[in-house]
């Protein structure tokens, strides 16, 4: 048996007044409006304050989790939404990716902030097969740091290998990087989900755009799977609305085929 999944990954951009007209007061429903038109069944956000995260959770039908989380408003939190009505949570948690990762807001290395994975165990009701899910957000600055963050999380991967995952996230890094090399190498076992599509590296693949809809840097969000899955669609969304975007990064998307492994 199959199951089809929808996962979504999507750095919302941390609350900040300086936003002026791009501020989240101002673009929050845009960002609800764009979760609802596609209904993931696992959307994973990045920079999301606490403020932030209650307000999807408040206004969208999915659980949020952040078990074992230590609430803080100066946070930005990379955390993953799950829909009520077709997934159920397992287990779930979450660590900082530094030396001491169960120390609250730890950094090491050149990270210029905290920098965090949280991840979950998600079933489907009335039968044995499960996938695990994760989401993260590598350091914009630290080169060295995300290299080293990056190797945590694939310390965190091997304790699951053979088991069905999907890593997801604003890496902040290209295709071409160490780091994405690191993360679709032999020992995790995950593949691009962009690359699997045979999707070309140019400029539409892009996923920063600064609120401006010209999009920038590289393709630095991606959803990595291990081999359980199939690659059905894998799409940027472009959403504006008169103009105004969401976010300062176009949401990435793919449908998946999960094939059991019961």
């Amino acid at each position: 048996m199959t199951k089809k999944i929808r996962i979504m990954t999507f750095n919302i951009r941390f609350e900040n007044d300086q936003d002026g007209p791009n501020a989240w007061f101002y673009r929050r429903e845009l960002i609800v409006k764009v979760i609802r038109r596609y209904l993931p069944d696992i959307f994973g956000v990045q920079e999301g304050r606490w403020n932030q995260l209650l307000y999807l959770q408040d206004h969208l039908p999915y659980h949020l989790n952040a078990i074992g989380r230590t609430v803080d408003s100066t946070c930005q939190y990379p955390t993953l939404f799950i829909r009520k009505d077709c997934l159920e949570v397992m287990e779930g948690g979450e660590f900082w990716l530094s030396k001491t990762p169960e120390v609250h807001r730890s950094k090491d290395w050149d990270s210029a902030f905290p920098r965090m994975i949280s991840y979950v165990k998600v079933g489907f009701s009335h039968t044995p097969d499960f996938f695990w899910t994760a989401v993260t957000h590598l350091d914009h600055k630290g080169v060295k740091a995300r290299y080293e963050q990056a190797k945590i999380i694939v310390s965190w991967i091997k304790k699951r290998i053979g088991e069905p995952l999907i890593l997801m996230g604003d890496f902040n890094d290209g295709p071409t990087s160490p780091v994405h090399e690191l993360l679709t190498g032999p020992e995790t076992g995950l593949f691009d989900t962009w690359q699997l599509m045979g999707m070309k590296e140019d400029a539409d693949s892009f996923t920063h755009h600064g609120f401006t809809g010209v999009p920038h840097d590289s393709r630095i969000d991606w959803i990595l799977v291990t081999p359980h899955f199939k690659v059905l669609q894998a799409k940027i969304l472009r959403d504006n609305f008169s103009g105004r975007y969401p976010s300062d990064h176009f949401p990435y998307m793919v449908d998946l085929l999960l094939s059991s492994h019961s």
